[in-house]
């Protein structure tokens, strides 16, 4: 699956859009990390802990994603960006959303990754 936050993708063409996808989780601090989160803030500096916790949120969110245009029977998804808020007060939980338009790609005239179906592959499945 090629991922891009471009909306193409070098020496390929978008032979068909399959639509919106996305990936959406949300995460609160465990209860080790919103004390250690809240010492630091406290003192100050960076919250490791925190940053870890926002990592995987995001990393669950990306997976997601990819695995919804799988289901749709893309290639590739384009134009991916990514969202978070804040879902409950005081920064107890946070949504982080992936997203973008999941497509099937295919070889174009510059260049070519090497496991893409042709134009005329993927014309000749879809009448078939």
């Amino acid at each position: 699956m090629i991922v891009t936050t471009t909306f193409t993708v070098e020496g390929c063409i978008i032979a068909e859009y399959k639509g919106l996808v996305r990936g959406i989780i949300v995460r609160a601090p465990t209860i080790s990390q919103g004390i250690i989160g809240g010492l630091k803030n406290i003192i100050g500096g960076r919250i490791g802990a925190y940053t870890e916790m926002c990592e995987q949120a995001r990393q669950t969110a990306y997976e997601e994603m990819v695995a919804h245009a799988q289901q749709l029977g893309a290639n590739a998804i384009v134009g991916v960006r990514y969202d978070a808020s804040e879902v409950v007060s005081k920064g107890s939980a946070t949504e982080v959303l992936c997203y973008g338009t999941a497509v099937v790609i295919v070889r174009g005239q510059k260049g070519e990754p090497p496991s893409l179906p042709s134009a005329a592959e993927v014309a000749g499945s879809a009448g078939g």
